[in-house]
């Protein structure tokens, strides 16, 4: 994905749909901001209501901290306001933020550059994917998309839908088939095609951990069969709904499968979006792009700065220039 700059109108646009898409989140955060600081006064009682709030929120226990000790500097005989803590929280978030905010980078000389798409079903792996698909193709890049899922018919399905909307080839077998064998085909003939990108969409059975682990280290083996060094990216989706759960499959994804990227999707569906800074500040993993939407275009490079005001109920700074 390109880190090219958006234009100032498109920009705006998409930080409208970011502050829409969480604002249950920063609804939900100024609401019980709001409601603690209703005393005059700040005391440690409030300050512990405030921390409380914030790690509620899903933003981390260090956030949390961070956050209390800023508001607390200097205000024990002044009134704070909500405004006060909103303007602290989006500094602190963006702080934390800044350095896993990266574009996906492809490697100049892999052709294809091979992303493993992985997660746990129902993220929306597939739909990511699909995205994914389109914006490299926007920018002039060839696709190709491999369904490595073949435990599931829907999934194959959906896939071949979106490459039919993108205008990527797809490289699917029927249900059942050897998840590394699609894989290996799909990689031979990206290779033998000249193809640019090669996304290869992958089972998400925690249930079956071990099975999973097998499994996807046997697509790694065969691709470096091919290309040893393939894969070139390892994208965990990860869906902001289920909250601390996501911590959880960041370990779980790490251990199986190497971890190298992350696309947070389903901001828009939830009061828990803080839960992508407590990843960012555990992890330190890339962040790519994060989805607010079922569209084909809901889905942007991640951007700190917009991220930490939009969470945070605060507008864009120099809005015109931005």
């Amino acid at each position: 994905m390109s880190d090219k700059p958006a234009s100032p109108d498109t920009k705006r646009s998409w930080f409208a749909q970011l502050k829409a898409g969480l604002s249950r989140t920063s609804n939900s955060l100024t609401e019980n901001i709001a409601g603690v600081l209703t005393k005059r006064k700040l005391d440690e009682e409030t300050l512990d209501e405030l921390e409380e709030v914030l790690i509620k929120s899903d933003l981390g226990v260090g956030m949390a901290d961070r956050i209390r000790e800023a508001v607390s500097k200097g205000r024990y005989d002044k009134g704070l306001t909500a405004d006060d803590v909103r303007h602290v929280l989006a500094t602190e978030v963006a702080r934390v933020l800044e350095p896993v905010a990266q574009p996906l980078e492809l490697e100049k000389d892999a052709k294809p550059h091979v992303i493993l798409v992985v997660g746990v079903n129902g993220t929306g792996k597939t739909t990511t994917i699909g995205k994914l698909a389109h914006q490299f193709e926007r920018e002039g890049k060839s696709v190709m998309l491999a369904a490595a899922d073949t435990f599931r018919a829907a999934a194959i399905d959906q896939l071949k839908v979106w490459g039919g909307r993108v205008g990527a080839e797809v490289v699917a077998k029927d249900v059942g088939a050897d998840p590394a064998g699609v894989a290996y085909e799909a990689l031979e003939r990206a290779k033998r095609e000249g193809t640019d990108v090669l996304l290869i969409d992958t089972a998400g059975r925690l249930q079956n951990k071990g099975d999973l682990m097998a499994e996807l280290a046997k697509i790694v083996r065969v691709l470096k069969k091919i290309d040893e060094t393939a894969p070139h990216s390892v994208m965990l989706v990860l869906d902001a709904t289920t909250g601390q759960n996501a911590i959880s499959q960041v370990q779980t994804f790490q251990e199986i499968a190497g971890v190298t990227n992350l696309v947070v999707t389903k901001l828009d569906g939830t009061a828990r979006g803080g839960i992508l800074v407590a990843i960012a500040e555990r992890f330190g993993l890339p962040i790519n792009a994060i989805g607010i939407g079922e569209g084909i275009e809901d889905f942007e490079p991640f951007d700190a700065h917009d991220f930490a005001r939009a969470i945070a109920g605060a507008g864009r700074e120099n809005d015109a220039a931005a």
